[in-house]
């Protein structure tokens, strides 16, 4: 059994000066997931009673640091299971919505690779990764499958018209990493955060956690990289349809990954009230703004953030003033 990371794992960052700069990352990227990977059966002891699911244990009780729920006085006032059972169905919705997001990544990633020419590093590793993402898959079903609820992820609806998201590669590959980092950074954001706070309390949901922090560094920088690579080289038309579009996919994006569930709502009778004095509040407009950051950053390195395209990113929510030069 390979233990879970002790520390959080960084993305690697590395100016792409030209094409043997990103190859070298592909390189490093490649020899990085032979060397530390995870499997969901083999290296979590799914079966040690320490990481055992009670609905009713006060180790998933809300952090009202993490989570504006827990800083209301309805969630206050309610029993300890309740807020504890509570707080559970926010993990696991989570993660069902994380393998959700990650069964389109997969498929998505192979449609990319299905067309790359033979002797393109990008093909192994894009393979590596699915494999990472088929093991998170299986963690976090596992994970939905002990807690007993009924959790379903994404709404109906926008589950439909997610079956889109696999074939924007045979349109834009760059646009699809674009949406893969929309998925990946609002998560990494809060998973980080939460740890470094030390507000995860039982041990399965933060071993889970670092391992798929780990692997997600790789992810997203690969993502990033992809984008440095392959955007100073698009059309100017290209370019400018990408900076209207990606505004919209992320702060959709980050909406999903962060919004409360609206079954766990409905399941716990929460008021409309509580739930617009917990997720309508500037604060917590400001953690969707935070979360697509490094992603707005960079964006504006790449030149996509214009006087147009910042009306878009202020529109969704997601606009504040990038850590680097803006164009325009």
């Amino acid at each position: 059994m390979t233990k879970a990371p002790t520390a959080l794992a960084e993305e690697i960052r590395e100016e792409v000066k030209d094409s043997k700069s990103y190859l070298g990352v592909i390189e490093r990227l490649n020899k990085a997931s032979v060397e530390k990977h995870w499997e969901a059966y083999a290296d979590i002891p799914w079966d040690d009673p320490e990481y055992a699911v009670d609905p009713d244990d006060p180790r998933w009780i809300l952090d009202p640091a993490i989570d504006a729920l827990a800083r209301t006085e309805w969630y206050r006032s309610q029993p300890e299971e309740i807020r504890a059972q509570i707080g559970l169905w926010r993990v696991a919705t989570a993660m069902k919505i994380g393998l959700q997001f990650e069964n389109l990544l997969k498929r998505g990633l192979l449609n990319y690779a299905y067309r790359l020419p033979n002797g393109r590093p990008e093909f192994r590793y894009v393979y590596h990764e699915t494999t990472e993402e088929c093991h998170h898959g299986m963690m976090f079903q596992e994970f939905v499958n002990r807690t007993g609820m009924p959790i379903r992820g994404m709404p109906r609806s926008l589950s439909l018209i997610a079956q889109a998201a696999p074939w924007i590669p045979l349109v834009s590959t760059e646009l699809f990493f674009v949406f893969v980092l929309g998925g990946e950074d609002p998560i990494d954001y809060v998973q980080r955060k939460s740890l470094k706070g030390g507000h995860i309390k039982h041990p399965l949901e933060e071993t889970i956690m670092k391992i798929h922090i780990a692997e997600e560094a790789r992810h997203i920088s690969f993502a990033r990289h992809y984008l440095r690579h392959r955007v100073p080289k698009m059309s100017r038309t290209r370019r400018r349809l990408l900076g209207l579009t990606a505004p919209i996919v992320l702060g959709i994006m980050a909406r999903i990954m962060l919004s409360p569930p609206g079954p766990m709502v409905r399941h716990f009778g929460i008021p409309r009230d509580v739930v617009r004095e917990a997720y309508g509040t500037p604060e917590a407009r400001a953690q969707v703004c935070e979360s697509v950051g490094k992603v707005r950053d960079l964006m504006a390195e790449l030149g996509l953030i214009t006087p147009v395209t910042r009306q878009i990113w202020k529109a969704f929510g997601i606009w504040d003033a990038p850590r680097v030069r803006t164009a325009g």
